[in-house]
């Protein structure tokens, strides 16, 4: 009898146990999208991520989506966003640097096609314009995406600084005519093709077919989304060295055991689902290891910019 005592206190202790780490689960997943993309395809893209979350964890998944970086940025730092499958480098910077202990890089894109982890900064011009190479934008207006972009903003703005001297106060001693921050890489593309920039910058994997925007980047999703021809009505004039890929963020002070679910539910999407992912990433992609040597040199130079102003 008194082993049967002990037996049905270790049963009911355990059950009370249980109940309470479930109790604890967080009932509320909260997915960060970068802004400067029409909001209702960045929806449409990630809802079967929502979909397949809220079944793998028996959450409600939350689509944050920003109008600008700085909104997931904010929300991962304020504890408002729990994950993001795709985040600029840059933008990981702007986080590590407020707090390095906020997120765990939990992997990095690595294209499908040839395993590369990494993509490239571009300038485009409208493909029956004038202008061949960066030169030739000489006293014209000019587009960055977001000020917390790696390829719309930081890696540009590095080269163009190299090259011309000054910074986008000067619009690079006086260069280009103006330099002006769209809200992202699809506000930069439609302003080449609507005559309010002569050139701008955009992201891509530069890697694959040309004439469907290549294996992922901004020029992909334009066209699946409204711009079928958009190829032909541009041209690249410029590209930038590799940049690595983004990271696969966690917030790091989930619940350890709800933690381990979210990173183990993100791999499962990656090979079970990975139609949704792909969706979702923007590219033809799967995930990679990686660790904050990665995105040093981003780190590096985001830290420099902030000390050193734009």
């Amino acid at each position: 009898m008194k082993k049967l005592l002990r037996l049905a206190v270790f049963v009911a202790g355990s059950m009370a146990a249980i109940n309470s780490m479930a109790a604890d689960a967080p009932k509320e997943l909260n997915l960060g999208i970068l802004g400067g993309q029409n909001a209702t395809q960045q929806i449409g893209d990630n809802m079967c991520v929502k979909q397949f979350f809220d079944k793998e964890l028996n959450v409600d998944t939350k689509l944050r989506n920003s109008s600008d970086y700085s909104g997931v940025i904010q929300g991962l730092l304020g504890g408002k966003v729990d994950m993001v499958l795709s985040m600029s480098p840059s933008s990981f910077a702007s986080v590590y640097l407020n707090n390095p202990q906020a997120v765990d890089i939990e992997g990095i894109l690595v294209d499908d096609t040839d395993q590369s982890r990494g993509y490239h900064s571009v300038v485009l011009v409208k493909a029956d314009s004038p202008y061949k190479k960066l030169e030739d934008l000489k006293g014209t207006a000019f587009g960055f995406a977001d000020p917390d972009s790696t390829s719309g903003y930081l890696i540009p703005n590095a080269a163009f600084k190299k090259q011309f001297g000054g910074s986008t106060d000067d619009s690079y001693q006086h260069f280009f005519s103006s330099t002006t921050f769209s809200g992202g890489h699809e506000q930069d593309i439609l302003g080449v093709l609507n005559g309010q920039f002569a050139g701008a910058v955009a992201w891509s994997s530069m890697i694959g077919n040309a004439d469907t925007g290549y294996t992922s980047g901004a020029f992909g999703r334009m066209i699946r989304m409204d711009h079928p021809d958009l190829m032909k009505q541009i041209r690249i004039i410029w590209q930038s060295p590799l940049i690595p890929n983004g990271p696969i963020l966690v917030r790091h002070d989930l619940p350890d055991d709800f933690k381990a679910k979210v990173v183990a539910a993100i791999n499962k999407l990656d090979k079970e689902n990975h139609a949704c992912f792909v969706k979702a990433v923007g590219g033809t992609q799967h995930i990679g290891p990686a660790s904050l040597a990665d995105y040093q040199q981003i780190i590096d130079m985001k830290k420099e910019l902030t000390k050193g102003g734009r």
